[in-house]
C-alpha cells in the first residue's frame, strides 16, 4: 500500500502524489506520461497504470512544484485530477473509491462529451467544410483542405512540441504532425486533412476501448453501498458507509449489499459473494462467519461486527492491488517498451532515407519519394505495437477478478501461462484445512483428556490447522486449558511452550524420534495410525523416552481436488504434492487423486525441490499462504488459497478468492489465453505494418490509407484484447 506522506527516506524525497490522468487511454500515452514525468527534477518512483489511468509518484517540491508537474501534463494534452493521499492513509482511501465510481460513470458518457470527442467533431466538421467549399468554389479546394489540416492539426502539433520539450521528440503526435505538414508542402492538402481526422478518430476509439477494459475493474467500486444501518444503543440508524469503524455493529437486511467487511454476530443467511470471490452459488453463513463488502444478503437479517474500515475492505484492497499491478509489467511489455524507444526514431530515419536517397542517388522525382516517405511515417506509428500487451493484460485481469482469480500483474500472468509443474501443499490446499482429532493415545500415566488439555495449551499460540484442531477438540470437551508461556514454533517440527511449570513440546514423530523421545512402542503405534491415513503429533517432554501421548488427526481431501488434478493433467502440466506430513498419510491423500508425492519435507527441503523443478520449466506453487511463504516466494508463481483473507491478498503472486482448488487450472488457462492473445496482437501489429511497408515502397499506398492502416491495426489489437473479457475458465463447455 502507499506509504504515508510523513514517512520519507533518502530515496523517496517528497510525499506520494496520486493523479487520475484524463486522456491517458493507451499504452503509448502511458509511456509518454511516465517518461516525461520521470525527467522532472525531484520526481521518483513514477508509475502509471493503464488499467486505471492513475499516475503515482514521489515528488520533491523544492525542485519541482506540483503546479509545474500538472502544467506539463496539461501541455501534453492530459488533464490531471489529484486523488487523496497523505497522513490519513487508508482511512481516507474511500474517497479514491468514490472517485472510481464517478470515473466509471464518466466512462459511460457519450463519446462526444470528452475532449477527444470534441476534437473529432472539430476535425470532421473542418474536413466536411473543406469538401463543401470545394464543391461551391472549384477553384479553391486546396485552401479549404489546408485550413482544415492546420486547424485540426494544431492541437496535435502543440502536444508534439510539449513532448519534444519534455524529452520525447519522436512521439506519435510528432509523426502525424510531420506527415500532415509534409502533405501540405507537396500539394496534398486533402490527404493531410484526412490524415488528421483519421488519427484523432483512432485516438478516440482507443479511449473508448480502454474504458471498456477498465469497466470490469472499476465496477467493483460501485458494489459497496454508500450507506449502512448502524446498531447503536438499541437503535438502528442510517450512516454513511465510509464512516464505519472497526468494532461497530451494523444491520444487513434481506436483499441489501453488505457495506463493510465483518463477522456475523447474530442471524444467518445465504450470501452472494460473487463480487469478491466469483463464487456463483450463494454461501450459507451464520454466527462467526466472515462477510465481505459488496456481497448481497439473501433471506435473513444479519447483525455484523465491522472488522475493516471502508478504505480497507476486501473490494478496496483488490482495487488497489489491481492498480499497483502495473508496476509488475509483463516481460514482453518491458521488451516492447525498450524496442519502441528505438523503433520510432528508426522509423523517422528510414522515412527520411526513403524520401531523400532515390532522388539524390538516381535522380528520381522528389515529390513522389517525399510522398512515400511521409506515408512511411504514418505506417511506422507504434500505437498498435505498444498497445498489444497492456490491452491484453488489462482485459485478462478484469476477467480473472470477476471469477475470483486475483493476479498481481502481467509478469505473474505470463509466468502462469508458461508453467509446466504445479506443486501443491497438502493441508489447507488439497485438503479442506479443517482436520479433526480422531484419537488420543497416552504413552504413560497421563489420561486422554489430560494429554489433550496439555497439548491444547502448547498449541494455543499456533495458527497451523493441526494446532487449531487440537484446541478445538479440547474446547468441545469443555477442558480447562491452562495458560502457556514462552511459546516457540520450530519450522517443520512443531511447537514448544512452558505449561504449569513443565517444558512441553508438540512435534512430529520424526523429530520426536530424532530427539530420543519416542520409544519402540510409540513408533509402532505411530506407524499403525499413519497406515490408516492419519496425521500424528507427539506430546513430549525434553528427556529420553519423554513422549507422553500421541494425537491422531485426519483432514479429508477437498471435494474438487480430483477434478482439479484432472484439469491440470489435461492442460499438460505435472501436478505433485509437497508436504511436511508423513509419507503414509500423504500417500493416503494423494493416491485417490493420482498425484506424485514428496513427503516429510522441512521448509528447506521444499525450497530445494522448487529450485530443482524450476530447472525444467516454470513452477506454480499452491499453498495456504501461512506456512508456505518461502516456497511461494521461490516458485515462478505463488498462488494462495484464502477466500479473500489478508494472506490470500498480500503474500502471493495470485490468489484464489473463492477457495476452490479447481481455480488453479483456471489461472493457468487464463495465463495461456493471455499469452496467446499477446502473440496474436503482435502478429496483427507487425504483420500489417510489414504489408503496408511493401505497398508504400511500391507506390500503392497513399497517406490516408497509411494512417487508416495504423488505426486499423490499433482497432484489431484492441478488439482482440477485449475478447479476453469473455474468458470463461476451464469448465467443460467453456473457452479456455
Amino acid at each position: 500500500m502507499s506509504r504515508p506522506a510523513e514517512v520519507l527516506s533518502p530515496t523517496t524525497p517528497g510525499p506520494e502524489l496520486r493523479y487520475h490522468v484524463d486522456g491517458m487511454d493507451c499504452a503509448s500515452c502511458m509511456q509518454k506520461v511516465e517518461r516525461a514525468v520521470t525527467r522532472l527534477p525531484g520526481a521518483r518512483e513514477v508509475q502509471s497504470s493503464f488499467q486505471t489511468g492513475v499516475l503515482r509518484l514521489h515528488l520533491d517540491e523544492t525542485q519541482t512544484p506540483r503546479e509545474v508537474l500538472e502544467g506539463h501534463l496539461r501541455a501534453l494534452g492530459y488533464t490531471p485530477r489529484a486523488l487523496p493521499t497523505g497522513a490519513e492513509g487508508r482511512a481516507e482511501s474511500h474517497h479514491d473509491h468514490g472517485h472510481a465510481r464517478d470515473q466509471a460513470a464518466g466512462d459511460s458518457l457519450p463519446w462526444y462529451a470528452g475532449a477527444q470527442g470534441r476534437l473529432v467533431l472539430l476535425t470532421g466538421a473542418l474536413l466536411a467544410l473543406a469538401w463543401g467549399l470545394a464543391l461551391i468554389l472549384p477553384g479553391a479546394p486546396a485552401w479549404g483542405y489546408a485550413a482544415a489540416t492546420l486547424m485540426g492539426g494544431w492541437p496535435l502539433a502543440r502536444r508534439a512540441v510539449a513532448s519534444a520539450r519534455l524529452g520525447e521528440p519522436f512521439s506519435i503526435h510528432t509523426l502525424v504532425t510531420l506527415a500532415a505538414l509534409g502533405a501540405l508542402l507537396i500539394g496534398e492538402a486533402a490527404e493531410g486533412a484526412v490524415v488528421v481526422f483519421l488519427f484523432v478518430v483512432g485516438e478516440l476509439l482507443e479511449g473508448v476501448a480502454a474504458g471498456r477494459a477498465r469497466a470490469g475493474i472499476r465496477s467493483l467500486a460501485a458494489l459497496t453501498p454508500r450507506t449502512a444501518l448502524l446498531e447503536e444503543g438499541g437503535r438502528v440508524r442510517e450512516v454513511g458507509a465510509d464512516t464505519l469503524h472497526v468494532g461497530q455493529r451494523i444491520q444487513v437486511r434481506p436483499g441489501a449489499r453488505v457495506p463493510a467487511d465483518g463477522v456475523i454476530v447474530a442471524g444467518g443467511s445465504a450470501l452472494d459473494d460473487s463480487p469478491v470471490t466469483g463464487e456463483s452459488v450463494p454461501v450459507e453463513k451464520g454466527l462467526g462467519d466472515p462477510v465481505y463488502a459488496g456481497s448481497v444478503n439473501g433471506g435473513g437479517v444479519l447483525s455484523v461486527r465491522v472488522t475493516r474500515g471502508a478504505g480497507d475492505n476486501t473490494l478496496a484492497r483488490i482495487l488497489r492491488l489491481v492498480e499497483e499491478a502495473e508496476a509488475s509489467r509483463a516481460p514482453t511489455a518491458r521488451l516492447i517498451d525498450r524496442f519502441s524507444r528505438l523503433y520510432t526514431p528508426g522509423v523517422v530515419a528510414v522515412s527520411v532515407a526513403v524520401a531523400a536517397l532515390p532522388p539524390l542517388l538516381t535522380g528520381a522525382e522528389w515529390t513522389t519519394w517525399l510522398y512515400r516517405g511521409l506515408a512511411l511515417l504514418l505506417i511506422g506509428c507504434p500505437c498498435a505495437l505498444v498497445l498489444s500487451v497492456p490491452a491484453a493484460i488489462t482485459s485478462a485481469l478484469a476477467a480473472g477478478a470477476r471469477r475470483g482469480l486475483l493476479v498481481k500483474g502481467g509478469a505473474a500472468l505470463e509466468a502462469l501461462g508458461r508453467a509446466r509443474t504445479v506443486a501443491f501443499d497438502k493441508t489447507g490446499t488439497l485438503t479442506a484445512g479443517t482436520p479433526t482429532v480422531t484419537a488420543v493415545r497416552p504413552l504413560g500415566a497421563l489420561g486422554e483428556q489430560e494429554a489433550l488439555r496439555l497439548a491444547a495449551a502448547v498449541e494455543g499460540g499456533s495458527d497451523h490447522p493441526l494446532a487449531r484442531a487440537v484446541v478445538r477438540r479440547a474446547e468441545e470437551l469443555g477442558l480447562d486449558v491452562p495458560r502457556a508461556e514462552a511459546g516457540q514454533a520450530q519450522a517443520g517440527r512443531g511447537v514448544s511452550a512452558t505449561v504449569e511449570g513443565r517444558a512441553l513440546h508438540v512435534v512430529s514423530p520424526r523429530f520426536a524420534l530424532e530427539r530420543g523421545w519416542l520409544g519402540a512402542d510409540g513408533q509402532a503405534e505411530v506407524q499403525r495410525l499413519e497406515d490408516l491415513g492419519q496425521t500424528v503429533v507427539v506430546l513430549a517432554e525434553d528427556r529420553p523416552g519423554g513422549a507422553l501421548a500421541l494425537i491422531a488427526l485426519r483432514d479429508e481431501a477437498r471435494p474438487d481436488a480430483g477434478e482439479a488434478v484432472s484439469r491440470l493433467r489435461a492442460l499438460g502440466l505435472r501436478p505433485l504434492m509437497l508436504t511436511g506430513d508423513n509419507a503414509r498419510t500423504a500417500h493416503a491423500v494423494a493416491a485417490p487423486l493420482g498425484l506424485e508425492v514428496r513427503a516429510e519435507l522441512l521448509p528447506g527441503d521444499k525450497l530445494r525441490l522448487i529450485g530443482e523443478l524450476r530447472a525444467h520449466g516454470g513452477v506454480l506453487m499452491v499453498g495456504d499462504g501461512i506456512n508456505d511463504a518461502p516456497a511461494l516466494a521461490a516458485s515462478s508463481v505463488g498462488v494462495a488459497m484464502g477466500g479473500g483473507t489478508d494472506v490470500a491478498l498480500e503474500t502471493a503472486d495470485a490468489a484464489l478468492l473463492h477457495g476452490r482448488v479447481t481455480g488453479v487450472a483456471d489461472l493457468v488457462s487464463l495465463g495461456r489465453a493471455t499469452l496467446g492473445n499477446i502473440r496474436q496482437n503482435l502478429a496483427f501489429a507487425l504483420g500489417l505494418k510489414a504489408v503496408f511497408l511493401v505497398t508504400t515502397l511500391l507506390g500503392v499506398t497513399n497517406l490516408w490509407t497509411a494512417i487508416l492502416a495504423d488505426t486499423g491495426a490499433t482497432a484489431l489489437v484492441t478488439a482482440n484484447a477485449l475478447r479476453l473479457l469473455r474468458w470463461r475458465g476451464t469448465e467443460p463447455g467453456n473457452a479456455g
